[in-house]
């Protein structure tokens, strides 16, 4: 059965040579191969500030978000594909999450503001895909893979995306070999809608 899938490329440069560009476009390829219904979001080709206050976190987003809500309020599965940068997602990258959480988009307050958010993202599903150019079992062994357990637990899992599922790409400047690899791999997780 075909699903719907948000697939956001989160790097935050809009330039096609970067590699998570080439990723995305593996992912959505391989998804499309076998019918499954792909929106696509670029968040560097997206124009947006960052948020200052929790009066903002409150309100809706600007305008440039309106495609972004539908796309992950009628999917069945979210792939977000980014670089890791200084050891995290990049800064525009996280204010865009922000940004689509906002105005109690992922998680609903209760009426009487106690008792545990209502979880907005139940039944859907969740892969994160990170490319960095230090070797994937340095990130998972040495750091703990933190930046990547930090936005599992602390955006999706709490929202009620489940299950989530992630892959390291480590070293994409190795070699060109590698990076075929990679982008075949991607494209086997868009057909499978994984």
């Amino acid at each position: 059965m075909p699903k719907r899938i948000c697939l956001i490329n989160g790097h935050p440069d809009p330039s096609p040579e970067r590699f998570c560009h080439a990723l995305t476009d593996a992912y959505q390829a391989g998804a499309q191969e076998t019918g499954h219904i792909v929106d696509r979001l670029d968040v560097g080709a997206m124009e947006f500030g960052f948020l200052s206050s929790p009066q903002e976190f409150e309100t809706k987003p600007p305008a440039v978000f309106d495609p972004v809500r539908p796309a992950m309020s009628e999917a069945d599965h979210l792939v977000l594909i980014y670089p890791l940068w200084l050891g995290e997602i990049p800064a525009k990258t996280k204010a865009f999450f922000e940004h689509a959480a906002s105005g109690e988009f992922f998680l609903a307050t209760s009426a009487n503001g106690a008792g545990w958010p209502a979880q907005r993202m139940k039944g859907k599903s969740a892969r994160l895909i990170v490319t960095m150019g230090m070797p994937g079992f340095a990130y998972k062994l040495i750091f703990g893979a933190h930046s990547l357990k930090a936005l599992e637990a602390g955006l999706l899992k709490i929202s009620g995306f489940k299950p989530v599922r992630h892959t390291v790409f480590g070293g994409v400047q190795i070699s060109e070999k590698s990076r075929l690899s990679m982008l075949e791999k991607t494209r086997t997780l868009g057909r499978a809608a994984r």
